[in-house]
């Protein structure tokens, strides 16, 4: 190829050099600010890592963005593209494209404020609820103030520029610009075959993972396994194996199975004596960690009222949440099932009558019922709830006679909530019923707005959300303790999941700990229990209390009728999937690929462990193939 050919070449394609340099200055950027945020966590000595492997994953992801460039600048014909016209589109796409990427760098700043990593599966899940995710940020952030100034810097950082930009071509040919195009396309097939995100996940600390991979990259990434297939991605066992070491892990005292069919975990749990009919509240509130009372070891005290209720409640000190989403605390609280690869079941096509824990009240006569603040059209929960034998009352039943002290995007402040969920009651105990109520809460959410004079505390803040949440329930208990059915109802209260969820481990334990409170000053006898707990023992724990006996589906235990060492919890993010059991941690992976640990249970980290325990390994893989495999096929259907 001639000299001139090459300086006609670079002419026509300059704008495209021009776009690939502001999009890898920006994603520099960004990292680094990033990098500044998690500065703790992430030592000098990864650096090179961090923008080594981010420099190519960002390229990467340039090459699939300039595809609609490059194709046109190939296509179009020399007079249209020295036109004046062009010129003036040039200018018009450069701006647009610079105030795209660096609105997506504010995003994901703001995106790991909240969440500790890059986007992720919580980014893809939030586009779908699009009035409740914006209105958040309107809330939480001067979004007019800010996106004024991307503009401003985008119009300066292009009329700066415009001589680059400006359209140039001395006689470039067609079938050089068409090698041109063929050479990117070998690059483009050669990147998507044999780079995966995962690629980059092999330093032992999740922020510096995080890091080196590309925003945009992860969230495309993370778009494409919103719906993981268990047998497709994980490592499995044969059928016969799982089946068995289900029904033998589900083998407890107070259990019998109900028939010899090797893949059948239906059980039936006896208590004896009579039953217990007492009314129950529980509560799950949004984003309460462990950390946040002192009574678990917290330095802060923002939950006073929690605090001394541990004291007068049977008081569960080791319990651990299955996942970082809300949607995932109320799978686990309402079916008792380890948490499913990709999306939560409550999202999930085809969950409708599964086995919930309503419907063992139900069975009873009992008015089930799910309260919230918000609109329960966000992540399906009314549409999960209303199939699962709960009634559901949502923002839309609070009337005018419910005064709204205030409200945010998310839902009216929790003591709003707490008045509905007391109509609810009353109106069950009016009709001659007992009542099982589910609450989930939502004023420790950003934006963190409650009713002012309430607490001290500043507006905006979690620390001022959190002494509201605190003061609100003590509140709702106290206007409980008036009402008639106040003695004979058991308040339970525990958390959909932490606050944070990131650490330099890729499950950091200590970011799943959450309380589990059983208050019923007439019925149980307050004391503390230390023994590990997962999020879906809740369930058969409490109808263990209330000395039920009925026929289960659930994969949670009675932690009251456990023998002690079968203790085991399973903390999961969308793709990694833990199981603990005693010291050790056992992370299954997508691409087949199994991990066991030692975690810090204070702080997270976590150590290889020296020997491998394979009963550890058999055990998580039976109970989450076990789970994913019952869902699809049906066997976590009710049947009465």
């Amino acid at each position: 190829m001639s000299e001139d050919n090459r300086r006609a070449l670079w002419q026509r394609f300059r704008p495209l050099v021009w776009l690939g340099v502001c999009f890898v200055l920006i994603q520099l950027v960004i990292r680094i600010v990033l990098l500044v945020a998690a500065r703790a966590d992430v030592s000098a000595g990864s650096w090179p890592r961090v923008f080594g492997l981010g420099l190519g994953y960002d390229l990467i992801v340039f090459l699939y963005l300039a595809w609609p460039v490059l194709l046109y600048l190939w296509l179009v014909p020399q007079r249209v593209y020295l036109s004046t016209v062009q010129r003036w589109l040039t200018l018009v796409f450069s701006f647009a494209w610079l105030y795209t990427l660096m609105f997506i760098a504010l995003s994901e700043w703001t995106f790991w404020g909240e969440f500790a990593t890059r986007f992720n599966f919580i980014a893809v899940d939030y586009l779908i609820y699009t009035t409740e995710v914006v209105g958040n940020i309107r809330e939480s952030y001067p979004v007019v103030r800010w996106m004024t100034e991307l503009a401003i810097v985008a119009l300066v950082v292009v009329w700066l520029t415009r001589r680059v930009l400006a359209p140039r071509d001395d006689g470039s040919r067609f079938g050089a610009r068409t090698l041109v195009v063929l050479a990117w396309l070998v690059v483009t097939v050669a990147v998507s075959f044999g780079v995966t995100s995962a690629a980059k996940n092999t330093s032992g600390n999740a922020y510096v993972d995080a890091l080196s991979g590309d925003g945009i990259y992860e969230f495309v990434a993370a778009f494409r396994n919103s719906r993981l297939d268990y047998p497709h991605f994980y490592k499995t066992l044969p059928d016969a194996e799982v089946a068995a070491t289900l029904r033998q892990q589900l083998k407890t005292p107070d259990a019998e199975f109900v028939s010899n069919d090797p893949n059948d975990i239906t059980r039936k749990i006896t208590h004896e004596g009579p039953e217990k009919h007492l009314n129950v509240v529980l509560i799950s509130v949004e984003s309460l960690s462990g950390e946040y009372l002192r009574s678990l070891g917290g330095t802060r005290d923002v939950s006073p009222n929690l605090d001394a209720l541990s004291s007068q409640s049977l008081f569960f000190t080791n319990l651990y949440a299955n996942g970082t989403r809300t949607v995932r605390g109320l799978e686990a609280l309402t079916l008792s099932v380890p948490p499913t690869p990709g999306d939560s079941l409550v999202k999930q096509k085809g969950n409708e009558n599964l086995h919930s824990l309503a419907d063992i009240f139900n069975e009873r006569g009992y008015e089930s019922k799910f309260v919230y603040g918000g609109y329960g059209y966000f992540d399906n929960m009314n549409y999960f709830f209303a199939n699962n034998g709960y009634g559901v009352a949502d923002r839309t039943a609070i009337g005018k006679d419910i005064p709204i002290h205030s409200e945010n995007v998310w839902g009216v402040a929790d003591e709003d909530l707490y008045t509905l969920a007391l109509q609810q009651m009353d109106k069950a105990q009016a009709d001659g019923k007992p009542f099982f109520l589910h609450i989930m809460t939502t004023s420790n959410h950003r934006p963190f707005t409650y009713p002012e004079g309430r607490v001290q505390g500043k507006q905006g803040t979690r620390t001022g959300a959190l002494r509201y949440n605190d003061w609100a329930i003590a509140d709702f208990i106290k206007r409980a303790r008036a009402k008639p059915y106040f003695d004979d109802t058991v308040f339970v209260i525990t958390a959909d999941h932490c606050a944070a969820s990131a650490g330099k481990s890729s499950i950091p334990v200590n970011r799943y700990h959450i309380p589990l409170l059983i208050y019923a000053p007439k019925w149980i006898t307050p004391r503390h229990e230390d023994r590990l707990m997962s999020q879906i023992d809740i369930g058969p724990t409490l109808l263990g209390l209330l000395n039920f006996s009925y026929t289960s589906h659930f994969f949670g235990y009675d932690l009251m009728a456990l023998e002690p060492g079968r203790e085991r919890a399973f903390p999961s993010t969308y793709q990694k999937l833990g199981y603990i059991h005693g010291d050790r941690m056992t992370v299954l992976s997508t691409q087949q690929s199994v991990e066991q640990v030692n975690p810090d249970f204070r702080t997270g980290e976590a150590t290889a462990v020296q020997a491998v325990n394979q009963e550890d390994v058999t055990n998580a893989i039976a109970a989450y193939q076990g789970a994913a495999e019952m869902f699809k096929d049906g066997r976590m259907r009710h049947m009465p």
